[in-house]
């Protein structure tokens, strides 16, 4: 018996709609990870990107617990001296709730050269409204957990 490699043009993506008020953040960006990612499919290859695509809404109404609004910090260096800015999280989400998100899940994605081509297929926005409903995305409830 010979093992299974899946090939890149046998790859089946399908479409899945997250909402992130229903579950806090790190239990959001993990069920996005795992499927960017592909790992719940049987053809999961590692160094084949076999993930779906991601739309996440309600990004500006994400769910965190304890003290992380006004603990968590965001930083942005410049390269220069005396060019490190930081945020809390409060005044990130009111600048850029989406980089919330995004931030969290590629911390979660292997660091290799399939990691841009994942991220690329996540899909944000801040309110319920998303123009991907040609594709006929599958809604996911994380409050019974994936499908």
């Amino acid at each position: 018996m010979k093992t299974y490699s899946a090939k890149p043009s046998e790859v089946v993506r399908k479409w899945y709609v997250i909402d992130a008020s229903q579950a806090p953040l790190g239990r959001v960006a993990t069920q996005i990870a795992t499927l960017l990612t592909g790992k719940g499919k049987p053809m999961f290859t590692h160094h084949i990107d076999c993930g779906d695509f991601v739309v996440v809404i309600n990004a500006a109404s994400v769910v965190v617990t304890g003290d992380k609004m006004k603990d968590k910090m965001y930083y942005s260096y410049s390269g220069f001296p005396g060019g490190l800015r930081e945020r809390t999280m409060t005044e990130q989400m009111q600048k850029d709730p989406l980089l919330v998100i995004e931030k969290s899940v590629k911390g979660m994605l292997p660091v290799n050269k399939l990691r841009p081509a994942r991220l690329a297929r996540l899909k944000i926005y801040a309110g319920a409204d998303h123009n991907h409903e040609a594709q006929k995305p599958e809604l996911l409830d994380l409050k019974k957990g994936a499908k």
